[in-house]
Formats: C-alpha cells, sequence, structure tokens
C-alpha cells in the first residue's frame, strides 16, 4: 500500500477519469460491429463486447443474449445511460435467439427483471407456437424465475438469486440491502427511480430457496414428487454421526451390548447436544394465512402443525431449575414475550460435527420449556436407530429426571427404542461452572468413559453463525422466516460438512501428539505410585471403571472428588447465617456494615493494594497512560480506605492505643503515602492477643480467621490452576512455536501466567501469615504450609521440564533469553531421580504414604489423568470411526444417486428425462471422488492413528504437525477447507 500511495495514485486517478471519455481515437472512429462511421454507443459495463464504440443497430443485436447490460451514448459531449428497451431491444421467448414468433404475446408493458446488473425494465413477448408452455415455464428455461405463476410482471435472474442466497447465508445480507443495493446501481442520482419489487423479490427468494432444497434432496428424481416428501428429508445429514444401513458395519442388528468390549462400544455413541437461542425473536406480524409454511417439517424446523397441537396441550406448563446457576434463566420465561409470536429457538445440533439434526429446531412461545424442548428433540430423532445416546444441555441434571414419564406423554410415533442404561445426560464444559458442585463430577464429559474430547460446545458455536440474520427475521411472516433459516441451518451444514475433510486431520493429529504426552506422563506417574502403593493403584483402577460404568445413576461416591474446602464464599455464607441467627429470633436485620463485611472489605482492599503495588513495580518508566490508570486506581483505593476507617472506628474503636510505636507512625503518616503502601490494622496485625482481643469487637479476630482461611485456600487453587496453564503453554510453544516472531508473542504469554503465579503466591503467603498470627499454631498448618519457592512447581514437573529445555534450546539459537521462569526448573530438575509432589496438589504433606489425606490427593490426581489419558485415546478411536463413516457415507450416496438417475418411472418429456440423468450422475460422480480422494489423503494420518493404538512407532518416525490456527474458527474455516482440497472447486458445488 505505501508503495502505491506513493507512486501510483494519480496514475489509477487518471486512468479512472480517462474512462469517462471515448478512449483512443481508433476505437470510436467507426463502429466494431459493421464499421460504420461515428458509433455513438457502448456496453456500460464493457466486459462483453470490450472498449470498442458501436453504432445502434449492432448495439442491440449484441444484446439479444445480454439485455439487462446498461448502455452508455456520446451525446457530443459525455455519456448518458440508456436502457435497452430505450433502444428498440425486444426479447422474444421460446425461440432460439434472433428468430421471432408469429403467435407472439406481448409481456406487461413494465415488465421488470432483476439481475446482478441492477433492475432493468425490459421490452418481453411470450410464445404462444406450444400453447402447453405457460409464461412461467418460458421464463424458467430462460433462466428467469417468475415472481408469480400466472401472468407474470416481475422475474429475477438465477444468478442474482444465487448470489443473495450467498451473501444472505454468509454475510447475512438481508433481501432489502441487497435489492437496494441493485436499485442503486440502476440509478444513483434519484432522478429516474426504479419499480419498487421487494415484496415480489422475497416471493422468488422464497420460492428459489425451498425448489433447491427439493432438487438437492433428489425429489424431482421421485415420482411421488414435492408432495411425498418425508419429514426432515431436505435436512443435508452428518456424515460422521453413526447411521444404520449407510455407515455402521453390517451386523449392527444383532449385536450383544452386554458382551462387547468397551473401546467398541463407545464408538456407536450418538451424541447430541441442546440448547435454545433466545436472539432469533420474530414478532407478531403478517399471519400463517398471508404467508404460510410451504414445507413444513421437511427441513430442519419441526412439523408446525403437530407442533402446535401439542403445545396447546401445555400451555401453562413452567418449570423452574433447582441448579441456582440457572434459575434467573427459568424466571426470565415471561419477560419481553409481549408482541412476539417466538421468543427464541431451540434446537438440537450432533455434539462432535456441529450439524443441526432434522427436525431438530422449532420455535419457543414462553421460553425455555420442557415441553418444548421434548418435542423438538424427539422429532430430531424420528426414524433414527440409535445404540447409544449422549444427550448434551445446559441443564441436563434437570433434563434427565422424568425423561422417559415425559416421553410416555408424546405420540406413540416419537418414542425411541433403546435401554434407559443406554441413555446418557451431560452438561456442556462451558457451562459447567454454573451448576452446583454435586453436578460437576457425574455430568461432565471429561470423566465420562468414551466421550474422548467432545465438550458439547458446538450448539453454542451454531448459534453464532445465525445471529447475525436475527435482526431481519424479527419483522419477518412465518413463511419467509422459516424459508430463510432453512436455508442458512443447510448451507451451515454443507460448510460443515465441507469443512471436516480438514478439521478430522487436525484433529486427529493433536490426539496423537498431545494423546501421547499425556499417555507418557500418566504411566511414569503411574510407575512411582506402583513402586510403593501398588494395591491403591488397583482399587483406584477398578473404582473408576465401576463408577463409570453407572454413569451419574449410581449413588456411589465419585473418584475424582476429594474431600470439600472452605473458600471466602463458602465461610462468608457461613459467617452471614450466624449473624442473621444473632440479630434476633428469626428476624432479618438488613445491614451492610456486619463484622463479616467489615473484614471482607479489609481483604479486598488489600488485594486491590498488591496488585497495584505489583503493576508500578513492574514499570521502570510509567508513560503518562500509565500514570493516568495509577492515579485513578489509587484515588478508588483511597475512598475504599476512607469508607474502610469509618467502620473501623466502630469495630476497632480505641485501635491506636493498642498499636506499637512503629505502627503508630504508620497510622499517623498514612495521608502522606501512596495508596497501595497504607496499612489498614485489621485485628491480625495486633499480634499480642491480649490486645487484640482488647482493641476488638467481640468475635472479629475469629471473623478474620475465617476469612483468610478460605482466602489461602483460594490463592491456592489459583496457584494450582496458574501452573497448569504454564505447562500447557510451555508444551503448546514447544510443538507449534517456531521463528523468532512466534516465540516473542508466546513469551508474552508467559509472562502474563508467571505474574498470575507471582499474585497468587504473594496472596496465600499474605492470607497465611494473618491466619498465623490471629490463631497461632496449629493442626491446621499441615493443610496450609509454609509456601517455598520450591514448591511452586508443576504436578508433572520433570516431564515438562524435558520440554521446556528443548524451548529453551530453541530460544538459544536465536539468542532469546526466556523469562519464563524456565531456568528455575531446570536448576532443580537435576535432582528429581526421588523426587515427590509437592505439597500444594495435596492438602496435607507427610513421608508417610499411607497417610489419608494424602491417599485421597494422589488418588484424585491419579484418577484424573487416568481419565484424561483415555479422553485422548479414545478421541483417536472416534476421530478414525468418523473419518471411516466420512467415507462410507459418500460412496453410500454415490450408489443412491445411481439409483435415482432412473426412479422416475412416469412418463417425461426427453428433455427433462436428460436432466434427471444428468443432475444424478454429476452427483454419483461427485460423490465417488470425494470419497476415493478422502480414502486416500486421510490413510497417513489414520494409519499414525491405528500406530498410536497399538503404542507402537509412527510410520514416519516424526512429529504429526498441527496448524496454528484453532479448531472453532469463524465460519465453517473456509480457507482450510481449499488448503486441503485446493484443486477440488468442483467438489465444492452442491448443484
Amino acid at each position: 500500500m505505501q508503495t502505491w500511495a506513493a507512486g501510483h495514485q494519480d496514475q489509477y486517478l487518471d486512468e479512472m477519469i480517462r474512462l469517462e471519455g471515448r478512449g483512443s481515437k481508433s476505437a470510436y472512429s467507426t463502429c466494431a460491429g459493421c464499421g460504420a462511421l461515428d458509433p455513438e454507443y457502448r456496453c456500460a459495463q464493457q466486459q462483453c463486447l470490450g472498449t470498442g464504440m458501436f453504432c445502434k443497430a449492432c448495439t442491440v443485436r449484441n444484446h439479444h443474449a445480454l439485455p439487462t447490460h446498461w448502455i452508455e451514448y456520446w451525446n457530443g459531449t459525455f455519456f448518458e445511460r440508456q436502457s435497452l428497451k430505450s433502444l428498440g431491444l425486444k426479447i422474444q421467448l421460446g425461440h432460439p435467439r434472433g428468430f421471432s414468433c408469429r403467435t407472439s404475446e406481448p409481456a406487461h408493458e413494465k415488465f421488470v427483471v432483476i439481475d446482478v446488473t441492477g433492475v432493468h425494465e425490459v421490452a418481453l413477448s411470450f410464445c404462444r407456437c406450444d400453447g402447453r408452455l405457460s409464461h412461467g415455464q418460458q421464463l424458467m428455461r430462460a433462466r428467469w424465475w417468475p415472481a408469480t405463476a400466472r401472468d407474470p410482471q416481475t422475474c429475477a435472474t438465477f444468478a442474482v438469486l444465487r448470489l443473495f442466497q450467498l451473501l444472505n447465508c454468509l454475510g447475512k445480507v438481508t433481501a432489502y440491502d441487497f435489492l437496494r443495493s441493485l436499485e442503486l446501481l440502476s440509478n444513483n442520482d434519484g432522478l429516474n427511480p426504479t419499480a419498487n419489487r421487494r415484496r415480489a423479490f422475497m416471493y422468488m427468494i422464497c420460492q428459489y430457496r425451498i425448489v433447491l432444497m427439493m432438487k438437492r434432496a433428489g425429489r424431482g428424481h421421485s415420482d411421488s414428487g414435492v408432495g411425498g416428501t418425508a419429514q426432515g428429508e431436505l435436512a443435508l445429514k452428518c456424515r460422521a454421526c453413526p447411521q444404520a444401513g449407510i455407515n455402521v458395519p453390517e451386523g449392527w442388528d444383532r449385536i450383544n451390548w452386554a458382551e462387547m468390549p468397551e473401546d467398541l462400544r463407545y464408538k456407536y455413541f450418538l451424541f447430541l447436544a441442546q440448547d435454545c437461542n433466545f436472539r432469533l425473536i420474530n414478532r407478531n406480524v403478517s399471519s400463517e394465512a398471508k404467508d404460510p409454511i410451504l414445507h413444513d417439517g421437511m427441513g430442519y424446523f419441526v412439523n408446525y402443525s403437530a407442533y402446535s397441537a401439542w403445545l396447546r396441550e401445555h400451555v401453562t406448563e413452567e418449570e423452574i431449575s433447582s441448579c441456582s446457576g440457572f434459575q434467573a434463566m427459568f424466571l426470565a420465561n415471561r419477560k419481553r414475550i409481549k408482541g412476539l409470536r417466538t421468543t427464541g429457538v431451540g434446537g438440537v445440533t450432533c455434539a462432535r460435527h456441529n450439524m443441526w439434526r432434522a427436525n431438530g429446531l422449532g420455535d419457543l412461545q414462553v421460553g425455555e420449556r420442557f415441553c418444548n424442548m421434548d418435542f423438538i428433540l424427539f422429532s430430531a430423532l424420528l426414524n433414527t436407530i440409535l445404540f447409544y445416546l449422549i444427550l448434551s444441555y445446559d441443564i441436563a441434571c434437570q433434563y434427565g429426571k422424568n425423561f422417559w414419564s415425559r416421553m410416555e406423554a408424546l405420540p406413540a410415533p416419537f418414542h425411541i427404542s433403546i435401554s434407559q442404561l443406554r441413555v446418557w445426560f451431560k452438561v456442556p464444559n462451558f457451562h459447567m461452572m454454573g451448576h452446583k458442585e454435586a453436578c460437576h463430577t457425574p455430568f461432565s464429559f471429561h470423566w465420562m468413559w468414551g466421550a474422548g474430547r467432545t465438550h458439547a460446545e458446538t450448539v453454542e458455536q451454531n448459534w453464532e453463525f445465525t445471529n447475525g440474520a436475527a435482526s431481519s427475521t424479527k419483522m419477518m411472516g412465518m413463511g419467509a422466516r422459516a424459508s430463510t433459516l432453512e436455508d442458512m441451518f443447510g448451507f451451515h451444514n454443507w460448510r460443515r460438512t465441507v469443512s471436516a475433510r480438514t478439521i478430522f486431520v487436525k484433529r486427529m493429529g493433536e490426539d496423537i501428539r498431545e494423546g501421547k504426552i499425556h499417555r507418557d506422563s500418566f504411566d511414569a506417574f503411574t510407575a512411582a505410585l506402583n513402586e510403593s502403593v501398588p494395591e491403591l493403584v488397583l482399587s483406584w483402577q477398578e473404582w473408576v471403571g465401576k463408577w463409570e460404568s453407572k454413569q451419574h445413576t449410581d449413588p456411589q461416591e465419585s473418584p475424582f472428588d476429594g474431600s470439600a474446602i472452605h473458600t471466602m464464599k463458602a465461610i462468608q455464607l457461613i459467617l452471614a447465617k450466624d449473624e442473621l441467627i444473632r440479630s434476633g429470633a428469626g428476624v432479618v436485620v438488613e445491614r451492610e456494615d456486619t463484622a463479616s463485611t467489615f473484614i471482607l472489605m479489609g481483604l479486598e482492599i488489600e488485594q486491590s493494594q498488591r496488585l497495584l503495588a505489583i503493576d508500578v513495580k513492574a514499570v521502570s518508566e510509567a508513560t503518562d497512560g500509565q500514570q493516568t490508570d495509577f492515579v485513578k486506581r489509587r484515588a478508588a483505593i483511597t475512598r475504599r480506605i476512607r469508607a474502610f476507617r469509618k467502620r473501623q472506628r466502630q469495630y476497632m474503636p480505641n485501635l491506636r492505643v493498642f498499636l506499637t510505636q512503629s505502627q503508630r507512625t504508620l497510622w499517623d503518616s498514612q495521608g502522606d503515602r501512596d495508596a497501595e503502601t497504607v496499612r489498614l490494622f485489621l485485628p491480625s496485625d495486633i499480634v499480642e492477643k491480649t490486645k487484640r482481643d482488647r482493641a476488638c469487637a467481640v468475635g472479629l479476630p475469629g471473623i478474620e480467621a475465617a476469612l483468610r482461611e478460605g482466602e489461602a485456600h483460594e490463592a491456592l487453587e489459583d496457584l494450582r490452576q496458574a501452573l497448569r496453564t504454564r505447562t500447557m503453554t510451555n508444551r503448546f510453544r514447544v510443538h507449534n512455536m517456531s521463528g523468532q516472531r512466534a516465540l516473542t508473542r508466546g513469551q508474552g504469554v508467559l509472562r502474563q501466567i508467571n505474574v498470575r503465579i507471582h499474585k497468587a503466591k504473594l496472596r496465600y503467603r499474605y492470607a497465611r501469615n494473618a491466619l498465623l498470627r490471629v490463631r497461632g499454631h496449629g493442626p491446621w498448618e499441615k493443610v496450609l504450609q509454609i509456601l517455598e519457592e520450591s514448591d511452586i512447581r508443576a504436578l508433572n514437573e520433570r516431564a515438562m521440564t524435558e520440554e521446556e529445555a528443548a524451548g529453551r534450546k530453541a530460544l538459544e539459537e536465536l539468542g532469546e533469553v526466556m523469562e519464563s521462569g524456565i531456568e528455575q526448573l531446570q536448576a532443580r530438575a537435576g535432582g528429581e531421580t526421588h523426587r515427590t509432589l509437592s505439597w500444594i496438589w495435596y492438602t496435607a504433606k507427610t513421608s508417610d504414604p499411607d497417610e489419608a489425606e494424602l491417599r485421597e490427593a494422589l488418588r484424585v490426581e491419579w484418577c484424573k489423568a487416568y481419565a484424561r489419558t483415555r479422553r485422548w485415546t479414545e478421541d483417536v478411536v472416534l476421530v478414525e470411526e468418523e473419518m471411516r463413516r466420512t467415507i462410507e457415507y459418500g460412496f453410500w450416496a454415490a450408489a443412491e444417486w445411481e439409483r435415482r438417475s432412473s426412479a422416475r418411472t412416469k412418463a417425461v418429456t426427453e428433455e427433462l428425462q436428460e436432466g434427471l440423468v444428468a443432475y444424478a450422475r454429476e452427483q454419483t460422480a461427485r460423490e465417488l471422488t470425494t470419497s476415493e480422494r478422502l480414502q486416500a489423503r486421510w490413510a497417513a494420518i489414520r494409519e499414525k492413528g491405528r500406530a498410536y493404538l497399538a503404542r507402537e512407532t509412527l510410520a514416519t518416525g516424526g512429529e504429526v504437525v498441527i496448524p496454528l490456527e484453532d479448531d472453532a474458527e469463524r465460519e465453517e474455516e473456509e480457507v482450510l477447507g481449499r488448503d486441503v482440497f485446493e484443486d477440488d472447486e468442483e467438489l465444492e458445488e452442491e448443484d
């Protein structure tokens, strides 16, 4: 851009202005067609006939097949735009170009054609030589789509409909904006406004979408035609999900699940995720009579008629979740519904491949009710042969209750035939934190055998794709909205089908690489434990097996949970209840200045002071912006300190009297100090117990001790989380980053993580020291120990430091110095032959491996490591199976299209028969080519997956290289699809 801006702007500007004239004299001296002198016309597009000038007769003759081009007329001074109609061009349908019709019938005087070049009025005549062809048929054969079936006055070219469909599905461009753009292309100065054809354009778009779905689903190849379309038949199916009779091995109907090994059983799991989107609302405009749904239940939405009848029986139903994190969602069910026909959309998608299920979407009328979601889910399972059903829902803990009784209440065709023991309910990974602690383990994919790396947040990713259409579909009628969303869901499924070709390769490569790391780490961990407590490892493994086999139906304690610790929030709740009881016999006293809130306020101010002090110290020479930020933060802390002092006079009235001389000096000089250095003097700051008791209100030191204990536990958890994050970041850098720029960016990430570690370390030490001063020495010190620098290390640090050493070597070759703390880790790694876990990874440090606390901590960590290792291995199995199923589906689809080429047995014209065969054979060839190429291109990575599962050395002896892009790219990985199939553009065309 700089090169262009420096030396080419004037050149480009001059060339653009030059085009406003006729150009070189040789171009306009004679007609480029017949040689007549002084031609006066040229095509405004200048793409059909070049840059030459033409006479009027040649211009009209050359545009018989291009009637939607604009013409420019040279008036002696400048060009004026004119239409071909004004020049005398007349279009005759039903005959080859240049032929006239003796029985022609003129169309409407102001017949309008909408094309990519604009909105045009044309002179058109229909043919009456063959009275069997309607006006609409004649227009369709010219690739013009009529707005009405009888006496059409408007049409749109196939090209403009296809262009709008892609822009609408991908960019969410509305029909109004698109048509308005074409109107401005035709007339941007407003002097000659074009005819308003917006309603007609909406009709044509709706019809085009429906017919295109019918064509792609093969309905034109069936004798029953559109009327014989089955429920959900127009939806694009997921090729990687198990479908009996299509991509599941033969003999599936004779499977004995009780005898089948677990490692084979989970290959038959059907993972589904359901959720609601409250952005896709629809106002109560138009009506069903004026704008009906023309393909009811044939695609992605449920059958509206049956759905409405079902909901009329459950008008008053309302259910509230007992999981506190989701109560607000249910309480909001009846808010903001005035004037709305639809308050949102509920949907079901396959949880591993982001594909919407046929009949898996339905409108919501009040909110997220069970009657809605039940009907949608069971509609999505219509005609599906189930082996195992793994259902993910953000309220799965509640949805699973009475699931089977609610199914029985549905009409018989919606009932599923499957053992209740083979239907499991799970919560998506990201949503788990909104649930009660009791839900975390039993409903987690992390601890479910056969889950692989399924996170089930795919339905949320899918909603993100459609949210851009929320504003445009909000004011649509029922039929227009249904066809628009159906088309978008179908487009989404197709792009996911294409992008899966690359995603599976990426996923398999990552599974192999990360699975090996987890497997090696777990094997080393297990080997160390087997040397001292082999009987425990065996019992833990049996415990995990028993718990997994029952899933969340067994009340047995989970092996992944340890003893609960009191966090600050939990302790704060206990203290608040205690204060409520002591405030009076059951009488609620509204107070914000209780003893616990006073102490909590002090702890929060101290934390703010520490964070500010860290940030100030980290900057050697602060910029003006940083200085301004520091000033604002200091002012905020100062205001909070003033409020704290006001309460302190109530709970510690004679504080200064009990302070030491040095403390009094700090107290007296606080007005001259920066806010982050001001001492608050909480009860723990008074060292002598007698003075502390006299200086504080009754029970105040005990309240601080309880809160300090919770603060220390929270700080430890933050520290552990930060260490885990640093471990995974180092792994990623070593395996994925190369080059100075990438490694420098990685340095910044590690630096931020180390700051988190430092903050957690300081917070823990402050909390523990304060607790020691208030409570004194005692058994609590076995749990909350002194945190040395050597204690701050990851769970499997030896394995990590080897990788970090590799990363350090790569950096040293570039002359870089790392600031990630790896040097210290390496210094400690040398003596780790007999290393033990740092005490921060369990609740009590001891040299006796039989002590209960240590055993419990080791059990939790071992069970989780065991589960993580298995999840990575399972995902290799699942992805391999998904690749196989995708290929098999393609071969099945090819055979199905070949069958359709001769499926229409009723008499049809020769021309139609040729079209039927041509389209079917085209699809057959595309499916065969795609499957054969996938089979060849996936062969190497599939072989590596099988070698990994067999614990063999990878055939290449090298590392699987994974691209840096995230798996959750925006829109269906368009670029990735082209990278792998760069020469396969023909494969990406649906029709």
